[in-house]
C-alpha cells in the first residue's frame, strides 16, 4: 500500500531526528524517569502486601495512582499552558525526588504504613499530571513537525524498555538489599531527569498577553471545548475511553484467566506479560514507519480492529501459546495506537492549547480504566474467568464504531 502523502503525519519525513541537543536530553530524561517509575510501580504493591493482607487496602494503593488524573488532570493541562514547560517539568521532578527520597528513608527506618503508601501514590501522580501534560506540549518545540511521529515512537519505546525490561527485573535484587532501596533509586532517577530537563536548549516561547480576569477554570473549559469541536480528536478520545474500559477489565483479571481458566500458573502469567512487553517494544519500533506507510487514520483503525480480534481469541481459545501470541500482537498494536494518537493530537491542536487539550483527552481516557476494573471483576464472577477478555472485545468493537466514521470523514476532507 502506498503512502498517503496528504495526511499530516504521513508527510515524507526526510529530516533526521535531532538526537543531539534538545530531543536527546528530553528522551533521556523521560526514559530515566520512567525507569524509576517502573521500580516504584513494582515495589509499592509488594511493600503493601508486607503491611496488610486486606485485598481492598492493597487495591487502593493502585487506585490512588489513577485518581489524581481524574481529579487534577484538567488543572495540570491548564497550568502547563500557562508556564514555561521546561521549568515546570524540572520543578516537578525535583519535588518528586525529595518526596520519594524521604519515603525511602521512612521505609528503611521501618515506619512505612498503608496510609503513607496511599499519600505517596496520590501525591506523585498529582505532580505527574503537570509533568506529562507539559512534556506533551514541549515536544513540538524540540523536534520538527515532520518527525513528531518518529519522536513519539522513540520516546514510548525507550520508556517501555526502561520500565518493563530493566526496572521490573531489578526490583527483586534491590529489595534484597533493603526495602527502601527501590525508592531511593527512584528518587535519584527523578533528580537526574530534572537536571536533564533543566539543560534543554530551548528558547523561551513568547506568549500572547492573557486577557484580564482569565481564570484556570476558563482555561480548562477552553481545552475541553477545543477537543469537543474537533470531530477527529473528539471521536479519538471517545474511542480511547471506551477501549480503556475494556483494557481495565482485562488488566484487572488477566492473572485469574491465565492461572485459573488456562491453568498455566504463575509461569504462564509471566510468559503472557513478557510477551505483551516485547510486543509493545516492537510496536514502538515500527509505529512511525507504519504510520507513514498506512497513514495515521488507517493505522489507528486497522490496529483497533486487529486488537479486537486478539481479545476475542484470548477469551475463547483455551491455549497458553495462543494467549502469548495474541498478547504480543495486542501490545504491539497498543503502542502503535499510543504513538499515532499523541502525534495526531499534537498535529491538530494549536500550540497555545496543547497542554489543555492533551489533559482533557488524557483525563477522559484514563477515567475508563477504574470503571473497567470493576466491570472485569463482575464479569469474571458472573460468567467465568475468560469473560472479561470477551467483554473487552465487545468494548473494542464499540470503540471502532465510534472512531472509524470520523477517520473516514477526516480522510475525505484532506484528499
Amino acid at each position: 500500500m502506498s503512502v498517503d502523502a496528504t495526511e499530516p503525519s504521513a508527510l515524507a519525513e526526510t529530516a533526521a531526528l535531532p538526537w543531539r541537543g534538545g530531543f536527546g536530553r528530553l528522551w533521556s530524561a523521560a526514559v530515566v524517569s520512567r525507569f524509576g517509575d517502573g521500580l516504584r510501580g513494582a515495589a509499592l504493591p509488594l511493600l503493601a502486601t508486607s503491611l496488610t493482607t486486606n485485598p481492598l487496602l492493597i487495591s487502593l494503593v493502585t487506585a490512588a495512582g489513577y485518581l489524581p488524573w481524574i481529579v487534577f488532570g484538567l488543572l495540570g493541562g491548564a497550568v502547563a499552558d500557562r508556564v514555561d514547560q521546561r521549568r515546570a517539568m524540572r520543578s516537578v521532578d525535583a519535588v518528586r525526588a525529595l518526596l520519594t527520597g524521604a519515603f525511602a528513608l521512612t521505609v528503611a527506618l521501618g515506619h512505612a504504613s498503608i496510609a503513607l503508601l496511599l499519600v505517596l501514590a496520590f501525591a506523585l501522580t498529582t505532580l505527574q499530571t503537570l509533568f506529562d501534560n507539559a512534556a506533551t506540549a514541549l515536544l513540538p518545540a524540540v523536534v520538527p513537525t515532520t518527525v513528531l511521529g518518529r519522536a513519539n515512537s522513540r520516546l514510548m519505546t525507550g520508556q517501555t524498555i526502561a520500565s518493563a525490561f530493566i526496572a521490573a527485573p531489578l526490583v527483586a535484587a534491590l529489595l534484597a538489599l533493603s526495602a527502601g532501596a527501590p525508592f531511593a533509586v527512584d528518587a535519584a532517577s527523578f533528580a537526574v531527569a530534572a537536571a536533564l530537563v533543566a539543560s534543554l536548549p530551548i528558547p523561551v516561547r513568547k506568549r500572547p498577553p492573557r486577557p484580564a480576569g482569565r481564570t484556570l477554570r476558563r482555561d480548562m473549559a477552553e481545552g475541553l471545548r477545543t477537543l469537543w469541536r474537533d470531530r477527529v480528536l473528539r471521536s479519538l478520545c471517545a474511542a480511547n475511553t471506551v477501549a480503556n474500559i475494556g483494557v481495565g477489565a482485562l488488566v484487572a483479571t488477566l492473572v485469574l484467566e491465565v492461572t485459573g481458566w488456562l491453568h498455566a500458573g504463575r509461569g504462564g502469567f509471566a510468559a503472557v506479560i513478557t510477551a505483551y512487553g516485547i510486543g509493545s517494544v516492537l510496536g514502538g519500533a515500527v509505529a512511525g514507519r507504519l504510520g507513514r506507510w498506512l497513514g495515521t487514520a488507517r493505522a489507528l483503525a486497522a490496529g483497533l480492529l486487529v486488537q479486537t480480534g486478539c481479545l476475542a481469541v484470548l477469551g475463547s481459545v483455551r491455549s497458553l501459546p495462543a494467549a502469548i501470541t495474541v498478547m504480543a500482537v495486542f501490545g504491539a498494536l497498543g503502542m502503535v495506537w499510543n504513538v499515532s494518537e499523541v502525534t495526531l493530537l499534537q498535529e491538530r491542536t494549536p500550540m497555545a492549547l496543547l497542554g489543555r487539550v492533551s489533559a482533557a483527552n488524557r483525563t477522559l481516557s484514563v477515567a475508563g480504566a477504574p470503571l473497567g476494573a470493576l466491570l472485569g471483576g463482575a464479569a469474571a464472577s458472573a460468567w467465568g474467568l475468560n469473560a472479561p477478555a470477551l467483554v473487552a472485545a465487545a468494548l473494542f468493537t464499540c470503540a471502532s464504531g465510534v472512531l472509524i466514521p470520523a477517520l473516514v470523514s477526516f480522510r475525505r476532507v484532506i484528499n
